[in-house]
């Protein structure tokens, strides 16, 4: 069936008049902040103690605008006649945001979970050497994190959640047993201290009979 002429110019004025009728609502930016996505891809912030200078984000980052500095150190043995181990310690961790492009991939290739996305935005400069962060100023992002949403009710328990369950109920459960054990420990202790007595005591002497005796008149 053809479509009736003037349809559409029809159909787009109900559209404007539908919009003309609403009420505007300007947001009120910067006085009211704006209600933002769980996944908003703000700043990228830095949890200094997971990275070991494994260099992945670095190399992965397509704009090139991570620059990472480590030196090694030598570790002692932790027991006697142990070997030595050597160690990465970082000395500079930056990125240039005025060269990121929010894709994310530092991110995701991080095995340590050493990079977080944050929601906030507001971190404009004049001048633009002050956009590349050092590690400092990455770590005072970290306290903008989110938390990571809710698990679905059906979903299954992570792996990491599970193994530290485990122990936790391991190391429960030993300590519960030592600590029946002592118990049972302590309650025998009183019992072994009267079966003791009672074999070291003399036995009574024997009371003689009440009735007359052999020789008596």
């Amino acid at each position: 069936m053809a479509p009736i002429p003037g349809s559409g110019l029809a159909k787009g004025l109900a559209v404007t008049l539908r919009t003309m009728t609403k009420k505007t609502v300007t947001a009120q930016y910067p006085d009211v902040q704006p209600e933002l996505p769980p996944r908003t891809r703000g700043v990228i912030a830095l949890f200094e103690e997971n990275c070991t200078v494994c260099m992945l984000c670095a190399r992965e980052c397509p704009d090139w605008c991570i620059y990472i500095d480590s030196h090694k150190e030598t570790v002692p043995a932790a027991v006697p006649g142990g070997r030595e181990r050597s160690r990465n310690v970082l000395d500079r961790f930056a990125i240039d945001f005025s060269l990121c492009m929010y894709c994310g991939i530092c991110i995701e290739v991080c095995p340590f979970d050493a990079l977080f996305w944050t929601p906030e935005f507001e971190y404009a400069e004049t001048d633009i050497h002050e956009l590349t962060h050092e590690r400092d100023k990455l770590r005072e992002w970290m306290w903008t994190v989110p938390a990571p949403p809710a698990l679905d009710p059906g979903a299954e328990e992570p792996k990491e959640i599970a193994a530290a369950r485990k122990t936790a109920d391991k190391l429960a459960a030993e300590q519960a047993a030592q600590a029946e054990a002592e118990r049972s420990a302590e309650a025998a202790q009183p019992t072994q201290a009267a079966q003791a007595e009672d074999a070291g005591q003399p036995e009574p002497p024997a009371t003689p009979p009440s009735g007359p005796q052999e020789g008596q008149s």
